[in-house]
């Protein structure tokens, strides 16, 4: 018999690496990194449409933070148009000498522009028209013109309110920490996370890279704190420029944020002017100063919506979460905060629709190991996940 092949060796298998680096391509984002990247969700789209969104949310935030307190809203709006000049001075960017001309795109369109006019003058001289001054003169106004229509410009928006005011120390958290706010329990409002004002500093790093101005003060508080801050996108972290505590002899409270961005008044302003017109219609117990202020003084405009009534509607009360729109990890962080001692109180305390003898009712349906006495806190997650599905299918009364 001819002799056996050998069966083919095996290729030594390597060790998982211990300690390996692993992909390279993974990567995680802050969520200042994210909303920056993804800003068209806040509505920060384009210039124009960021300095509308800025306005609302700024205007809406004022409204919710009198409310809050009871008082009457007084909310003044102030957008004012930067110059280039201006806004390169803040920058720094006047003591830069250009070096070399040619790279600038306001030269080189300015060279396309002149190119055309010549162009055009000398085929209009050709048929007997107007001399090349009564051209170019023309070309510059259609220019100016379409310029004028679509213009992209530097804007200081300045809102100040009556509100509650922040405390100084959550000044830089509430301002420059992207989904940190105060609106996170079951109340209606008009805003919950507190996104679109963040997105407005965010707006703001992105498009002109200088900071917001913050003066706040609360009720009876004897001074106004004073904040220049910016987000840290990659961290998403406040960093603080300046911090300081001013004398408050008039005893003001409320906020006043101020943000220098890129927008479009020539295409958004009249949308902003709408917005202020229905918003005064709604809120008739609110008083609304707005002002812009533009380059050309011609083009400024004052506007005063007053208050037409004195009367108010109670704010929102914060209610309780209804039993049958919770989900599993819901139960168990409400476990993990509640105050409640027993199974049953949690059900009665923690929800609405739930009255003590409908929740001893409950605890026996979830079997012998679980009872209206049995603590809150040893309640294990398999469990929250069959309190979860018996609320799924138990029959709740309507939520007041």
């Amino acid at each position: 018999m001819p002799p056996k092949a050998k069966a083919p060796a095996k290729a030594p298998t390597k060790a998982p690496a211990k300690g390996g680096k692993g992909d390279k391509a993974l990567q995680s984002k802050s969520p200042a990194q994210f909303f920056a990247d993804n800003k068209n969700i806040a509505g920060f789209d384009n210039s124009g449409k960021s300095l509308y969104t800025t306005v609302r949310e700024f205007v809406e935030n004022s409204l919710d933070s009198a409310e809050t307190i009871g008082e009457l809203p007084k909310i003044e709006l102030h957008i004012e148009e930067i110059d280039k000049s201006d806004y390169d001075k803040s920058i720094g960017l006047d003591q830069i000498t250009r070096k070399d001309s040619s790279i600038y795109r306001d030269v080189l369109v300015a060279q396309k522009e002149q190119e055309r006019i010549d162009k055009e003058t000398k085929k209009t001289q050709a048929k007997g028209g107007p001399t090349k001054e009564a051209a170019g003169t023309s070309s510059k106004k259609a220019a100016t013109g379409t310029k004028a229509k679509d213009r992209t410009g530097i804007f200081k928006v300045t809102c100040k309110d009556n509100g509650q005011g922040m405390h100084h120390k959550d000044v830089p958290n509430m301002l420059g920490r992207v989904l940190s706010g105060t609106k996170y329990g079951v109340k209606q409002t008009r805003g919950k996370f507190g996104l679109g004002a963040k997105m407005a500093l965010l707006w703001s790093k992105m498009s002109t890279g200088l900071p917001v101005t913050v003066r706040t003060a609360r009720k009876k508080q004897d001074f106004i704190s004073v904040f220049t801050l910016d987000i840290d996108i990659l961290k998403n972290e406040p960093n603080i420029h300046k911090e300081e505590k001013l004398p408050n002899p008039d005893h003001w409270h409320g906020a006043e944020l101020s943000v220098t961005i890129e927008g479009n008044w020539s295409t958004y302003g009249f949308q902003i002017l709408k917005y202020l017109r229905q918003l005064a219609v709604i809120t008739p117990y609110a008083d609304f100063q707005f002002k812009f202020k533009s380059v050309d003084e011609s083009k400024s405009k004052t506007t005063w919506f007053r208050r037409r009534t004195d009367w108010m509607p109670a704010p929102p009360a914060e209610t309780k979460h209804h039993p049958s729109s919770v989900n599993i990890e819901l139960l168990k962080n409400l476990r993990d905060t509640t105050k409640t001692a027993t199974l049953a109180q949690f059900l009665s305390k923690e929800f609405t629709s739930i009255g003590k003898d409908y929740a001893s009712r409950l605890c026996a349906e979830l079997g012998q190991d679980l009872e209206p006495g049995t603590p809150i806190k040893e309640v294990s997650d398999m469990q929250f996940v069959r309190l979860h599905q018996l609320l799924r299918e138990a029959h709740f009364d309507e939520a007041d």
